[in-house]
């Protein structure tokens, strides 16, 4: 699995925001998902699906991590773009979401490894040492693959109606329970988006 932190400090547009795939999205690999949306910018997007578990084990391909990954213990399908490089975000200790840059601690090549997202969220370069971050993180979840968008994709896809574009709460990158996500984002929004959470499963693509 290749490791890669490339989309670390680009907060505009979207980022740090989750999106809600419409009842209707008539894509299989975006079906009833929540992206966690990590960059974008006039260039594009980039993000990863926080509700589709793998039955890898993520100490299997990163077996530094295991000890560390969120319950479920596994690898998550992160999105259809690049399946085999690996995307991390963690769930770091107040005020220990770090900074990305040169001025940072620990990381290799003097930068450190963690770079904010939203609140207690950082993407973590992988090529750390887990021992650097240990004391900052209290559990990460790697992704395989992610969501990509080319420019204004995003951006007319959310006008259109195909995501909802919503606040993002900590416990979302990491829930145990990813297959009630798409629900429980839905429920805690304002009404109509609330009572989406409710459409029933059979009727998509009808």
């Amino acid at each position: 699995m290749r490791v890669t932190s490339d989309f670390a400090n680009l907060p505009e547009g979207f980022a740090s925001r989750v999106l809600v795939a419409s009842p209707r999205m008539d894509d299989a690999n975006f079906t009833r998902t929540v992206v966690l949306v990590i960059a974008h910018t006039s260039d594009g997007a980039v993000g990863v699906v926080l509700n589709r578990p793998s039955a890898t084990a993520v100490g299997d391909p990163l077996p530094k991590w295991g000890t560390l990954a969120a319950d479920p213990g596994v690898v998550f399908v992160g999105g259809p773009v690049s399946p085999g490089a690996a995307i991390c975000v963690a769930h770091c200790r107040p005020g220990a979401e770090g900074t990305g840059d040169t001025e940072g601690t620990g990381g290799t090549g003097g930068t450190d490894p963690l770079s904010p997202l939203a609140g207690r969220l950082a993407t973590l370069d992988l090529a750390a040492e887990p021992s650097e971050v240990s004391s900052r993180v209290t559990s990460v979840r790697v992704f395989s693959g992610y969501a990509g968008w080319g420019a204004g994709q995003l951006d007319a896809e959310v006008a259109g109606g195909s995501w909802f574009a919503v606040g993002v709460e900590e416990t979302d990158a990491i829930t145990a329970e990813p297959d009630d996500l798409w629900r429980e984002v839905l429920r805690r929004q304002h009404g109509r988006l609330a009572l989406l959470a409710n459409y029933p499963h059979d009727l998509v693509g009808n």
